[in-house]
């Protein structure tokens, strides 16, 4: 099984980026830890971080055909994109959405995730395990294809 682990704009701050709300961990510590799991679980794992909407786009579309299931946190793209859930929705492959923070307890307008509709499940909340437990449902998911 070959997941592809997607993060949006600033978490490549994390550690530094308002720690009351996302930790201290970095963004390194964040790969680190989903690469140990996932190689633990027998799973293989490619990472992407971009700032860049249309990076993860493309990342979403080159993504079929190679993955199995795909663990998003679109960052602050959540409440903004229909770009990035037109691409989910076209390559149709198992994804997980992710946020470190519990977004139902922030700002309103944090409310809305355009990418949750294409979705299986969303994960909020958790902190860096919220992305563990994104990986073990879609082996969950795949094995229960199987």
């Amino acid at each position: 099984m070959k997941l592809l682990i997607l993060n949006g704009p600033n978490l490549n701050l994390l550690g530094q980026r308002e720690p009351e709300q996302y930790g201290t961990g970095t963004y390194r510590d964040l790969v680190d830890m989903i690469a140990a799991h996932a190689k633990a679980r027998g799973v293989e794992v490619d990472f992407l971080q971009s700032n860049h909407e249309g990076a993860l786009v493309d990342a979403i579309q080159e993504a079929y055909g190679v993955y199995d299931g795909i663990v998003l946190n679109p960052a602050a793209y959540t409440h903004t994109s229909v770009a990035l859930l037109d691409a989910l929705k076209a390559v149709r492959i198992p994804t997980v959405e992710v946020h470190i923070s519990d977004v139902s307890k922030r700002e309103a307008f944090r409310q809305v995730s355009y990418v949750r509709e294409a979705c299986m499940a969303t994960i909020v909340g958790h902190g860096f395990r919220g992305y563990l437990e994104a990986v073990d449902l879609l082996i969950g998911e795949a094995e229960a294809k199987a």
